[in-house]
């Protein structure tokens, strides 16, 4: 077996706990001694032992003289926990081989500098790019003070998201619809205007079971959300809903006093987006999946605060000048202008198909 083999098993098991440990990254670890593994772990959850202290504690004596392979710097400060660094140390490791440095502050080389200083050998770069696609949220939220945030949306085949007299359950299959609520699971935060709430009063949870609802975010710049509205009243997730200073007061006061967290993010017309984002990243806020409608999208995307795109296309052709698509707003002028999507990739899932790429020059 190979380090290379050793490194995959360990970014494999880190995806165990997808969704669940921010605003901590995604690590895994596993300890090999005379080419086996011998142990393994991941992190679970921001507060609790991290991938390395599992290993070790599951390795016990079997530590000593070993290697560690882990997805991440292993830490070097008192955080919810205790420093991992240390804990290698102590375990008697002799050889450290990372993926990838940490480039939280409180870390940037320090984890690395503490085992060299006690003689353990350090290697680091192994799958640097895998390990950088794993942890793409927090790695933008450690680094920019801002979520890592996913565009997603279905459509026909001609781009509307609605038939012309409004219909849109359900333009993608059954199959694309769980794979959604999977997004859901896996992401901080679900964002939508007040358009979407107010025209389809969703609840925006995950449907899977043993699924993790994610913090509903509505934009709404004059706080025109009703009283009643499922996001509001059924408890089911934290909800926050993004104002202007031209909102009602008492409409605030009466969402606050049912339990709503209201932002207020700019003094004009209209929620500036940017600000939000920064809000939603000072509440440990790492990914935001954006899930319509066509106005918010086209929204974000102008603001160049979106880092990935996912569109489900439906083997449907639905017409209509008039009908929905799926990216509306303004629109830009010039093709030079129209943002282009790279690292482009196309799976089938179910009888649709899942287009997703990068935004060229946003992404981390």
């Amino acid at each position: 077996m190979t380090e290379e083999f050793f490194m995959r098993e360990a970014l494999r098991i880190a995806r165990h706990a997808e969704g669940r440990t921010s605003p901590n990254p995604l690590v895994g670890a596993v300890v090999v001694r005379d080419g086996k593994i011998v142990a393994q772990g991941w992190h679970r959850k921001a507060g609790t032992p991290h991938a390395e202290i599992h290993a070790l504690n599951m390795a016990g004596e079997l530590s000593r003289g070993a290697t560690l392979y882990v997805t991440l710097e292993p830490c070097s400060h008192f955080g919810r926990t205790p420093p991992c660094a240390r804990a290698i140390v102590d375990a008697g490791i002799k050889k450290v081989v990372a993926a990838m440095s940490d480039p939280n502050p409180k870390v940037a080389g320090r984890g690395f500098d503490i085992l060299r200083s006690a003689g353990i050998e350090v290697e680091v770069g192994l799958l640097e790019d895998e390990a950088r696609k794993l942890n793409e949220a927090f790695l933008k939220w450690v680094t920019r003070k801002l979520p890592f945030v996913t565009l997603k949306f279905a459509c026909s085949l001609d781009g509307k998201i609605a038939t012309v007299g409004g219909q849109s359950q359900w333009i993608s299959c059954e199959a694309s619809r769980k794979f959604s609520h999977g997004l859901r699971d896996i992401n901080d935060a679900i964002l939508v205007g007040i358009g979407t709430v107010l025209a389809d009063n969703p609840s925006l949870t995950t449907r899977l079971v043993d699924g993790k609802n994610p913090v509903r975010v509505i934009v709404d710049s004059n706080a025109r959300i009703p009283l009643d509205a499922t996001v509001v009243t059924d408890k089911s997730a934290r909800t926050i809903v993004a104002v202007t200073s031209n909102a009602p007061p008492e409409k605030i006061s009466a969402l606050e006093n049912l339990g709503v967290e209201t932002v207020t993010a700019g003094d004009g017309q209209r929620v500036d987006l940017r600000i939000l984002m920064h809000e939603l990243a000072a509440r440990e806020i790492t990914s935001v999946l954006v899930e319509g409608g066509a106005t918010i999208h086209f929204a974000m995307l102008q603001a160049q605060l979106v880092d990935k795109v996912l569109a489900f296309v439906a083997p449907k052709i639905l017409g209509g000048s008039q009908a929905l698509t799926a990216v509306a707003g303004a629109g830009f002028d010039k093709l030079s202008d129209a943002v282009e999507l790279e690292n482009f990739t196309v799976q089938q899932v179910g009888a649709d198909f899942l287009l997703s790429g990068y935004v060229r020059g946003v992404s981390p």
